[in-house]
């Protein structure tokens, strides 16, 4: 390996190495032994899906806590009841668990359930600042949303902004997944340009089915990237190819975001001021095999091919 693969290698490494994931409540209950799927105290968010009870997601986040993992529970505006309901939560959830980092997402819900119509709103309330908080993701948007169109989207940015300088919390945005680096390396940009101070933390897909990658991407808004697939539909068949037998011989892309963040690296290596500062795993339904996927990059075990990179023999994880 040249001196430049050596540098570019430590340059995925140490982007990768504080990459968090997360987990449904559902789906953490299937894990009989998390210490076998998940290093021990990463960072694990844990959804708040429309229409659940968000006493699920406050068991997971106690467990998650008590097994040595550092959990991050989402609130979905649209979905909380009320302010009383949100304070009754956060005074369970750093009261009793220790609790100080969330992230805040407006929720894809056709209805709003309560008090709140966006997460701004929610913000405004001071009741994270009440409760000790001290990081707070918010969501961002590089490829646009399902539910607020774009000039909203950009205008959304600028209050989040604003509300950061009156506050003592860390705040940071978080997107949805993305397929391309691109879409979000000109998104980062753009906002950049229009003002915004806030970190970046970029949303990868992790090891899925071609299946489940395009249910989650349609469902969130992921909108460029999915076009990328579908614009030809040899791109479908061949990345339903990559991680078989066939894969080598049709020169398949993989299902796995090594193209993704190897690109995303090298996009913001050659911006020193570019605000995109880790990553978050999406499993989508594959816990343990993008557990394990992460791990092995962390570790280090992957060479470099044409287009990302491809894991090593001896990593966690086989293709």
């Amino acid at each position: 390996m040249t001196q430049t693969e050596n540098i570019e290698k430590q340059r995925v490494i140490d982007f990768m190495c504080h990459t968090s994931l997360e987990v449904t409540p559902r789906g953490a209950k299937q894990v009989k032994d998390l210490n076998e799927v998940l290093r021990r105290g990463c960072t694990v968010y844990v959804t708040a899906l429309p229409g659940a009870d968000f006493g699920d997601t406050i068991d997971t986040v106690r467990h998650l806590n008590e097994s040595g993992y550092k959990p991050v529970p989402h609130f979905a505006a649209r979905s909380i009841k009320s302010k009383k309901q949100l304070e009754k939560n956060l005074d369970v959830l750093t009261g009793e668990i220790g609790i100080r980092e969330g992230l805040l997402i407006g929720g894809s819900v056709d209805k709003v359930v309560g008090e709140f119509a966006s997460s701004i709103e929610v913000l405004r309330t001071g009741l994270f600042e009440k409760y000790s908080f001290k990081k707070l993701g918010l969501a961002g948007h590089p490829e646009g949303s399902p539910d607020i169109n774009k000039e909203d989207c950009l205008l959304a940015i600028d209050e989040k902004n604003s509300y950061a300088k009156n506050s003592d919390m860390d705040l940071y945005l978080a997107t949805q997944f993305v397929f391309e680096a691109r879409p979000v390396l000109d998104w980062e940009r753009a906002i950049r340009d229009r003002g915004n101070l806030l970190p970046v933390y970029v949303g990868i897909p992790g090891i899925a089915t071609i299946k489940t990658l395009l249910k989650h991407a349609e469902h969130c808004g992921v909108g460029p990237s999915v076009r990328f697939l579908k614009r030809n539909p040899s791109n479908l068949i061949r990345l339903a190819l990559a991680d078989t037998v066939l894969g080598r011989f049709v020169n398949a892309p993989s299902s796995n975001p090594s193209e993704l963040v190897r690109n995303l690296v090298e996009g913001i290596h050659s911006d020193p001021n570019c605000l995109i500062e880790r990553c978050h795993l999406y499993p989508l339904g594959g816990l343990a095999r993008s557990a394990s996927w992460l791990d092995s990059v962390r570790e280090g075990y992957f060479s470099f091919n044409q287009r990302g990179f491809d894991l090593l023999p001896n990593s966690r994880i086989a293709f």
